[in-house]
């Protein structure tokens, strides 16, 4: 076997015992807890919602599990089974060898590959989150949301990679590769929430009253100057509530799910809101984007370094003279085999962040008991693990928990 094979092959295998090993701590912590509410989660969740919260954390696990299995297996039977440069041969024979064929090549075998999870997608919304309530989608709206993804991928996507396979023939082309797709990241920030989130979800002004005011007052005493603030019919699909923060610049927007709205009141709803102003005044968007922009430009730059290697293409049976296309197509599918091990130096410092507008959102309401009050209903309506196993949370968790925000904000 080909060395690049064989640490493709390691890498996978170790990466899957790791996610199984992580999915079976987590499952087995929660099991542990035998149903009974903790002392420290008394007042905010009864035995019935509790007992609901483990039964969901362990159906997520065990699911988590069964498509960790699944997708390994696809991804290794598509890499070893020479099913990629047979199916890349035979799409340039039908669409010629053009570089928008090379483009649309390598979107339609990514397309496909995709496609393979679908079955796993639908039972996760329609029998896992439908059994515990939290479906609100019709399967009409589900495939409405796949094409339309499709179809903005295709859209957005083949033009960017004929560009990509365009400026292959420049030197340093991976170079100028990463300034023209950073600077369409940086651009997709501000087109993404204005034209392409409301192909998928309504938004509408949070209509004028008590609430509103209270919320706008609180932007301008935090020097955030909010343009709006804008509802989102989040319940359209799920009963899941969540608040989010999009744009910079006289672009931002900060986005209510309707679902959050129903479930808290003015005091909870001005701490969650002061949290989001929290990561703008912090500087935690241009600090997302730096640590992105470095991630990209490794990214091109192992790119480089990888067109030029005839043993690569060889190792995955294409051909160099194939080009940039076949490139691509292995690093999109195989990226994620290193990406992984990042995560919880990336997570860590996600949470830190967390941390930082908690403590924003604290100082700026006087108190820390309405982010509190916000953070518990946020966990008991959305049937969080509540004491996740800590090298699943270290793993896996963007955010603290309940019980380490809760902790640091009375610090």
């Amino acid at each position: 076997m080909d060395l690049l094979l064989f640490a493709f092959v390691l890498l996978l295998v170790c990466k899957t015992g790791v996610e199984l090993v992580l999915d079976l701590l987590n499952r087995r912590r929660a099991l542990r807890s035998g149903g009974t509410v903790p002392e420290l989660f008394f007042g905010f969740i009864d035995q019935e919602t509790f007992e609901k919260s483990i039964d969901y954390t362990v159906a997520k696990s065990r699911f988590s599990s069964f498509q960790v299995i699944y997708d390994a297996v696809l991804l290794l039977a598509v890499v070893v089974s020479g099913v990629l440069p047979m199916l890349y041969t035979a799409f340039l024979s039908a669409l010629g060898s053009g570089i928008w064929a090379h483009a649309l090549i390598v979107l339609l075998i990514v397309t496909l590959y995709t496609a393979c999870s679908l079955p796993l997608e639908w039972w996760m919304t329609f029998r896992l989150e439908e059994r515990f309530g939290f479906n609100r989608s019709t399967t009409r709206l589900w495939w409405m949301d796949k094409l339309k993804s499709f179809l903005i991928s295709g859209f957005i996507g083949v033009p960017l990679i004929c560009f990509l396979l365009w400026l292959v023939r420049f030197p340093g082309w991976w170079l100028m590769a990463f300034v023209a797709v950073t600077g369409f990241q940086f651009l997709m920030i501000i087109v993404y929430p204005m034209f392409i989130m409301p192909l998928f979800n309504k938004f509408v002004p949070l209509p004028e009253g008590e609430l509103r005011s209270r919320l706008l007052e609180l932007a301008d005493r935090t020097g955030f100057r909010a343009r709006t603030i804008l509802i989102m019919d989040g319940s359209r699909r799920s009963t899941h509530s969540n608040a989010f923060f999009t744009g910079f610049g006289r672009f931002r927007r900060i986005v209510l799910f309707d679902t959050l709205a129903e479930q808290m009141n003015g005091a909870e709803m001005e701490a969650v809101l002061a949290h989001e102003i929290g990561h703008y005044k912090l500087g935690h968007v241009p600090k997302t984007l730096l640590v992105s922009a470095l991630f990209t430009f490794l990214g091109f730059w192992l790119l480089g370094l990888l067109v030029q290697s005839p043993r690569f293409y060889a190792a995955f049976g294409f051909s160099q003279l194939l080009g940039l296309g076949p490139a691509l197509l292995l690093f999109a599918l195989l990226s994620g085999l290193l990406a992984f091990w990042l995560s919880p130096v990336l997570n860590q410092w996600s949470r830190r962040r967390e941390y930082a507008a908690d403590a924003f959102s604290r100082d700026a309401v006087k108190s820390a008991k309405p982010l509190v009050q916000a953070l518990r209903k946020l966990h008991e309506k959305n049937l969080s693990n509540l004491a996740p196993h800590p090298a699943y949370s270290r793993f896996y968790y963007s955010h603290p928990t309940l019980l380490e925000r809760e902790a640091a904000l009375k610090t």
